[in-house]
């Protein structure tokens, strides 16, 4: 009992299943329990800023040799923009050949335009040149609290960047920031034991509020989604995987629980700190994990991108809009673009594909509120699949950059797995 209660991954799990059960059979005590699941995700968000710059800075300071940091950022936005179209295609794909929205038959008219009304302002606002400026911070200080990551990313590289330039002279800067880290992944592993508290409250919360008669009606369409991003974890990533030399199911058995705490909480964000700290002790360059998975989290949202073509596809089937090839292929470079700035938290995949809609008339935004009570349910297989997409291109990326070779890797990985199966089996 004793073992049991050391096992992180076994109250997660347990706090999961505790929370489905209380929000279907006590729905109000459920809803009631929503501050504990929005409060974990809080606590986490104000680590991530400080941490993901330090991160940057350590790594960048410390390599000192500034073309390989730049060379590490192109492979990496690279190899997004390719997953991301691979994501959108598939989604695309299983869209036209599952036809999960047909036999629907919804009059618009009937929908609740009002539902969806905040989504759309939000989705008008995310525009190409909104998305720009909101990169730049407004003062320097003022990226670590705004909780944009990719100004923390900006702030964080010319940081390290004149560290690096700046040599000895800033070794008391950089050592007053290696402390900083060591303090603040301390406060991230005091934090984490709280992610069951958290993933119980967000569960019991999602249950409740939307409750299971709401997925009857659209099961079809929720199983097609799940099953695709299954497939593109186990065969796309699954196939990268094997190219770079390791096993996707490996990395999954040593990431587990991060992706239950993902599944309770319903966002990937919740697990950065923790994403960043184990794929460093696989051996990924500190420079080399900082670049990857901050900006990824931005740039790299398979989840988000297959949900963005199949819901869009699925809403034009279920309203009995047809859509050409060229519409089809506008969606998708509109999906590429708006895809970029989504949300790490809750919600934002469905203001994105709000922002999508826009580009085709005929299907009405007002159509969301068809999807809008299952978002929740499907939030939580894109967040999975974003942080699965985001540590394999991190370990590719490395894996590119000879930090490690596949031997080390999948002896790392194994011994992860095997050690975290072994503590389960004591527990």
């Amino acid at each position: 009992m004793r073992k049991l209660a050391r096992s992180l991954y076994f109250w997660v799990l347990a706090a999961v299943a505790a929370g489905v059960l209380v929000g279907a059979f006590a729905p109000a005590t459920g809803v009631a329990l929503q501050p504990l699941g929005e409060g974990f995700i809080k606590l986490i968000r104000m680590l991530v800023g400080p941490i993901v710059f330090c991160t940057i800075v350590l790594g960048v300071a410390h390599m000192r040799d500034l073309p390989r940091v730049g060379r590490i950022g192109v492979k990496a936005l690279v190899y997004f923009e390719v997953l991301s179209t691979i994501a959108l295609l598939v989604g695309v794909l299983v869209a036209n050949v599952a036809r999960p929205g047909a036999g629907f038959a919804f009059d618009p008219a009937q929908l609740d335009g009002a539902a969806v009304a905040k989504y759309a302002s939000a989705a008008h606002e995310q525009t190409l040149a909104g998305f720009l400026l909101n990169v730049i911070p407004t003062t320097l200080p003022g990226a670590l609290t705004s909780g944009e990551i990719l100004q923390v990313l900006l702030v964080a590289l010319l940081t390290g960047f004149a560290a690096a330039v700046v040599g000895d002279r800033a070794e008391a800067f950089i050592a007053f920031t290696e402390s900083a880290s060591q303090l603040l992944f301390r406060i991230v592993g005091f934090v984490m034991w709280l992610a069951p508290l958290g993933a119980f409250g967000a569960m019991a919360f999602t249950v409740g509020k939307f409750g299971w008669h709401s997925l009857a009606s659209l099961a079809r369409f929720m199983g097609v989604f799940y099953l695709t991003c299954a497939l593109f974890v186990l065969v796309v990533l699954g196939s990268i995987s094997r190219l770079a030399g390791f096993s996707i199911l490996r990395l999954i058995a040593y990431l587990r629980t991060e992706l239950i705490t993902v599944i309770g909480t319903s966002s990937s964000e919740s697990v950065l700190a923790p994403l960043i700290d184990k794929l460093e002790r696989l051996g990924c360059r500190r420079a080399t994990v900082g670049l990857v998975v901050p900006t990824g989290y931005s740039f790299n949202l398979d989840g988000t991108c297959i949900y963005l073509s199949l819901a869009t596809l699925f809403l034009a089937q279920a309203l009995e809009v047809p859509l050409t090839l060229t519409q089809q292929l506008t969606l998708l470079l509109v999906a590429m673009l708006s895809s970029k700035g989504a949300a790490t938290v809750t919600g934002g995949g469905f203001i994105t594909l709000a922002a999508t809609l826009a580009v085709v008339p005929s299907l009405p935004v007002a159509s969301l509120a068809l999807i809008l009570g299952i978002d929740r349910f499907m939030s939580e297989a894109r967040a999975v699949t974003n942080l699965i997409g985001n540590a394999v291109a991190t370990l590719v990326v490395s894996r590119w950059e000879q930090e490690l070779t596949a031997a080390e890797l999948a002896a790392r990985l194994d011994a992860g797995a095997l050690e975290g199966a072994a503590r389960a089996s004591r527990a």
